[in-house]
């Protein structure tokens, strides 16, 4: 093993757990990616990797401690909108496939009752 001592290591550090960059968004931002994520029933912590949002902030959102009343809103607008857009992806199949595909992403969407 090689003796470098710290002042002389290049490496960056790893970033600290749930992070992966330094996040640029400003809060309004946070919260609309937050909710578009959360949507796509994306993990906090993978939310935290890949934008760089505080996980505590994402947490808090989740559980309705921060941004009560808008953050729902906003998820279920996106919830909407993944909605929409999977029965459009749906219409490249045909017959039977495509029924059983929307049948599915229906269900689904009925039961996403919670955020």
């Amino acid at each position: 093993m090689s003796t470098t001592s710290a002042g002389t290591d290049s490496r960056t550090p790893s970033p600290p757990y749930g992070y992966s960059r330094v996040c640029t968004h400003s809060r309004e931002e946070q919260l609309h990616i937050v909710a578009q994520f959360h949507a796509h029933k994306i993990r906090p912590s993978r939310i935290a990797y890949r934008v760089g949002i505080d996980i505590a902030f994402i947490e808090a959102l989740i559980a309705g401690e921060t941004e009560q009343e808008r953050f729902p809103q906003l998820v279920a607008r996106y919830r909407k909108q993944r909605y929409q857009q999977r029965m459009t992806d749906s219409g490249v199949r045909k017959g039977a496939a495509r029924y059983e595909m929307e049948q599915r992403i229906e269900k689904e969407f009925m039961l996403e009752v919670d955020l």
